[in-house]
């Protein structure tokens, strides 16, 4: 079986050593969640991001209260939440991966700052294995990608806003 098609095909366009990106690390699973984390770190490491620091929060619920406080200081440049919820026998599952995913969000547009769902949410442990560096890859490094992908759009999008003639816009007032 090809893997091909797991691995980012983006190739980041920035100079980023002047980029700062925080890693929030839910310690819930850390067997899994330090695996995620060394992957993201070695992708950010890669690409000579400035800064790469990390915070430790116990779960994944607190992820989206941690990147909200971080992103308010607009200290980062863009924020990975790094986490795992394992399917259990009740519907506790389906509360927190709907808070995380709607935390995680709401933080991101009320910040403008681009934090990044690295958080698996797979039926049982191995699965969650498979994906920290198993056979499916490291979705922390995926993470770490999407991460400077942002970064870059946000870039491509000043350099097009400083580029317009704002004699040729129309502004409502």
């Amino acid at each position: 079986m090809s893997l091909a098609h797991l691995q980012p095909t983006y190739q980041p366009l920035s100079n980023y050593d002047n980029t700062n990106i925080a890693i929030v690390v839910a310690n819930w699973h850390s067997e899994v969640t330090e695996k995620l984390y060394q992957g993201a770190k070695n992708v950010l490491e890669k690409y000579h991001v400035k800064t790469i620091q990390r915070f430790d929060v116990p779960g994944s619920f607190e992820l989206s209260y941690a990147a909200n406080h971080l992103a308010s200081y607009g200290c980062f440049d863009a924020i990975i939440c790094i986490g795992i919820v394992i399917q259990g026998e009740t519907k506790h599952f389906d509360f927190i991966c709907q808070a995380v995913s709607n935390g995680i969000t709401k933080a991101s547009q009320d910040n403008d700052v681009p934090i990044l769902f690295g958080v698996l949410t797979p039926n049982n442990i191995e699965q969650a294995i498979e994906r920290a560096g198993g056979k499916y890859g490291n979705k922390g490094e995926e993470a770490a990608y999407a991460a400077l992908q942002m970064i870059d759009f946000q870039n491509q999008a000043l350099h097009f806003y400083q580029s317009l003639d704002t004699d040729d816009l129309e502004i409502d007032e």
